[in-house]
């Protein structure tokens, strides 16, 4: 019974930052996808303005900073720690991603923007965390 009550709260720490991976990826891919079907962005593989870009650093920001929340708040303790650990697994997918298409040619745009990602990755989660225990801490006292 022990090791049923030791491996719950790994599961549920995993289920947490698992749904704010997918929380962050489903808003930000829909996102993308609505501006395409409407205009604002070219289709797959069509340069991207930067105004395009500006604005997809602006949304995918406040999304990191939604998933970062549904981590914390998911979380079945150190709400901070698993925004954080969503926060650095961010990072790590936009050091890829750029990495591996740094110099691939304009489709993928001006290098400023997966720079941006990489480094907004890491506040957006904390400001996700934080917001969280703000939250949960004028919860407690009201």
């Amino acid at each position: 019974m022990n090791g049923m009550h030791r491996k719950r709260p790994i599961l549920r720490s995993a289920g947490a930052v698992v749904a704010g991976v997918f929380v962050g990826v489903l808003l930000s891919l829909g996102t993308d996808s609505l501006l395409r079907a409407i205009g604002t962005f070219p289709a797959l593989g069509e340069s991207v303005a930067d105004y395009q870009l500006a604005l997809a650093t602006v949304y995918r920001t406040v999304y990191g900073i939604a998933s970062s929340y549904v981590t914390a708040w998911l979380a079945p303790s150190r709400p901070m720690t698993h925004a954080l650990v969503l926060g650095f697994l961010g990072l790590a997918a936009n050091v890829l991603g750029t990495v591996s298409t740094w110099n691939k040619g304009p489709a993928f745009g001006p290098h400023w923007y997966p720079v941006a990602l990489i480094v907004l990755a890491l506040p957006t989660a904390w400001i996700g965390g934080r917001l969280f225990l703000l939250r949960h801490a004028a919860r407690g006292a009201g």
